[in-house]
């Protein structure tokens, strides 16, 4: 009898069904290689892919691809040498003619726009641009007058319903002329981010008030604002509630300090002054809340404290029905149960993101309470607040063990690293993304507080309470799936309790994220609670401090091999960018910043890394951040390394090292800090400099 054989495949499916599962595509590796299976794989590929970033040299624009007619998302502002404008170029017009004829369709852009005769460029080629972010890291040019070059983008783009500034070095006093200039393109914007780190106050009352007045359409509206009350025209009570009138119709809104924006942060051991009280009244918060029905996401970070702030977080759940993210900075009373009541933002029960910043009152208590109301919480972040224990975040776990898949506990005087790998113990085999500060001292483990006893009396009603709620819960849904079976679900409330197993395995974490003090050692972390991650894929390491204030380290290194433990670990951000030092000659007795960087990057070559971001330490004295001599000699031996991103610069010969690298095929150097340096010194990388290397490079064969 003969054997019928089934050989039907993937390419058997008719041609319009193939090329909607290739566009479903997001991953930009896994459309790379979709495109390389056939022929017929890459013309389908290409001609579904919508978005592209231009990483090649400036010289090299003839060389842009013309076979993806569909891209409708591109992005300028990697083009090598990095920071330097299109108008650089020999012939401008003809890279005009090049990128309009390679991609006709285009509608959202990314540009470096490092003067206004870029935009002048630029915008003109695509008419039908309705989505522009703006990239310039470098200072703002001298030009006549304020908001130029807005306005000339405003005039070329009329279409354009989202801008964003967040990466743009400019003036807050060039937005709002711009606006008022240009009415019809600013009634259009549905988005608008002017969250920018450079601000150097943030925008005022009556700015924000004329903004969102020139912008009613607003859905999506960020921005650096001044909360200080020390200052003529800091927010006030008329501008929270000017926003609410004039954007009636915001999903998103983001008000921050910019001190709020910077990434560096006081060390745990200084003595931190408190702030002063904000002017802001939670009655104008309510009343703020009560105009924006449509919010979804919420953060409001500052850095003066407004109190009692819980009647206003409770309105929340009424005013505001759809909120699924907030983050509150220097909110007081955000969670104060009494007898197991709960109040404040534990009654927002929709939220599934939740990120609370230098809350000084907020205790274990209510962060249990939280964790009580809040059920369907799926991600948490608590930083700087200095009254919760293990034993709080061990209980929210535990609360939350179906819910919780992202953590970041940082600048929390009792949940060093240990403490709070042992607080996350019951959802070590759920959680996917992690961060937390690697303090090893003995500071952060306490045995007990003064609110010991309550919070043990406390914890015993919330298992009577939690195990109620849950049979409620199951009862209700056995109604409609009658097949389900019954079980009971054990809450851990102790601190050093067991529900089930104890493994150590942290089986679906991806990513981790640390920070560490500079002069400590990452050697301790295999040992502290996280030895095995089978899983960990990518690691964010932020080394912060002053260096000039240390001696030698007594260790030769920082441990980076100890990261050896992971197997799947193959990205890596090293982000030394906040630890600063002498670029040059150091006192007796001290280390320079190539010796300091050749102490964190020792054992780098051992890991099996792909992709590497690395900002080198930095001179503030001088604005330099510099790849030194040790530091490249010692990346050259990441033998897998695929792509490096230096976020400094560094010396033309520093960067052959890194030809040695057999599988290197995409390296850039990236000054992306403010202000960016305007004039290379005679020894650091030029334009020409940047040509040679990526010519070196790119003639190299490569293995794979």
């Amino acid at each position: 009898m003969a054997v019928v054989t089934d050989s039907t495949s993937i390419d058997d499916l008719p041609e319009a069904v193939l090329s909607t599962l290739i566009a479903a595509i997001s991953d930009v590796r896994s459309r790379n290689s979709a495109a390389l299976v056939c022929r017929k794989w890459c013309r389908l590929e290409r001609a579904t892919r919508t978005e592209l970033t231009l990483r090649g040299n400036l010289r090299d624009i003839f060389m842009v691809p013309s076979c993806f007619q569909s891209i409708s998302h591109l992005d300028l502002s990697l083009i090598s040498p990095w920071g330097y404008p299109l108008t650089s170029a020999c012939d401008p017009g003809f890279i005009v003619a090049i990128l309009r004829r390679a991609f006709p369709s285009i509608t959202s852009l990314t540009l470096y726009a490092r003067n206004p005769y870029t935009i002048t460029l630029v915008a003109p080629l695509w008419p039908n641009l309705k989505q522009l972010e703006l990239v310039r890291w470098h200072q703002r040019p001298q030009i006549a007058a304020v908001g130029d070059e807005l306005k000339i983008l405003f005039s070329l783009c009329e279409q354009l319903t989202s801008l964003d500034l967040s990466l743009f070095y400019c003036w807050t006093d060039d937005v709002l002329p711009t606006l008022e200039s240009y009415p019809s393109v600013a009634s259009n914007l549905t988005h608008l981010n002017l969250l920018n780190p450079s601000f150097s106050d943030g925008f005022r009352s009556h700015e924000i008030i004329g903004i969102t007045g020139a912008c009613p359409n607003l859905q999506d509206f960020r921005a650096a604002c001044l909360f200080d009350p020390r200052y003529i025209g800091f927010i006030d009570d008329e501008a929270l509630v000017g926003i609410s009138t004039n954007c009636p119709k915001l999903i998103v809104l983001h008000l921050a300090e910019t001190s709020a924006l910077s990434n560096a942060r006081a060390n745990l051991e200084d003595e931190v002054q408190t702030p002063e009280n904000s002017r802001i009244n939670a009655s104008t918060l309510v009343e703020m809340f009560s105009g924006l029905p449509l919010l979804e996401e919420l953060i409001f970070d500052i850095c003066n404290i407004i109190r009692d702030s819980g009647p206003a977080l409770e309105a929340l759940k009424s005013k505001c029905p759809k909120l699924k993210s907030l983050k509150l900075g220097q909110f007081h009373g955000i969670s104060l149960p009494v007898e197991s009541k709960l109040d404040g933002v534990a009654l927002c029960q929709g939220l599934e993101s939740l990120s609370v910043r230098n809350a000084g009152d907020l205790s274990d208590m209510g962060l249990i309470a939280i964790g009580r109301g809040c059920c369907v919480l799926a991600k948490i972040e608590v930083h700087g607040c200095e009254n919760i224990t293990i034993k709080g975040m061990r209980t929210l776990a535990s609360l939350l063990h179906k819910t919780l898949k992202e953590v970041k506990i940082s600048s929390c005087k009792h949940l060093g690293a240990s403490a709070t790998l042992r607080a996350l113990e019951p959802i070590q085999d759920r959680i996917k993304k992690l961060h937390f500060d690697c303090i090893w001292d003995s500071t952060e483990e306490i045995d007990g507080s003064d609110e010991g006893e309550d919070l043990d009396q406390y914890q015993s009603d919330i298992r009577y309470r939690s195990l109620k709620q849950s049979e409620e819960h199951h009862r209700s849904s056995t109604i409609s799936c009658p097949t389900r079976k019954k079980r009971r679900i054990c809450y851990d409330l102790s601190e050093n309790g067991d529900c089930g197993s104890s493994l150590r395995t942290w089986d679906k974490l991806q990513s981790l994220s640390i920070w560490i003090p500079v002069g400590q050692l990452l050697t301790p972390l295999a040992s502290s609670g996280i030895e095995k991650a089978p899983n960990l894929e990518e690691i964010t390491i932020k080394v912060e401090g002053d260096c000039r204030e240390l001696s030698k380290p007594v260790e030769r290194e920082f441990g980076l091999s100890s990261l050896m433990n992971y197997p799947k670990l193959s990205r890596m951000n090293f982000d030394c960018s906040d630890t600063i030092g002498y670029a040059h000659t150091a006192p007796s007795g001290q280390m320079d910043l190539s010796l300091w960087e050749r102490f964190h990057l020792i054992g780098i070559g051992h890991l099996n890394l792909r992709e590497l971001d690395y900002w080198p330490p930095q001179d503030r004295d001088v604005n330099q951040r510099s790849l030194s001599l040790p530091a490249a000699g010692l990346l050259q031996e990441c033998i897998g390394l695929r792509k490096l991103f230096i976020h400094g610069t560094t010396h033309e010969h520093f960067m052959m090292f890194l030809l040695r690298i057999p599988n290197l095929r995409d390296v850039q150097l990236r000054e992306d800090y403010y202000p960016a340096p305007e004039n290379d010194m005679s020894t650091e990388m030029r334009a020409d400099s940047c040509s040679r290397f990526e010519a070196a490079l790119n003639e190299r064969h490569i293995p794979d």
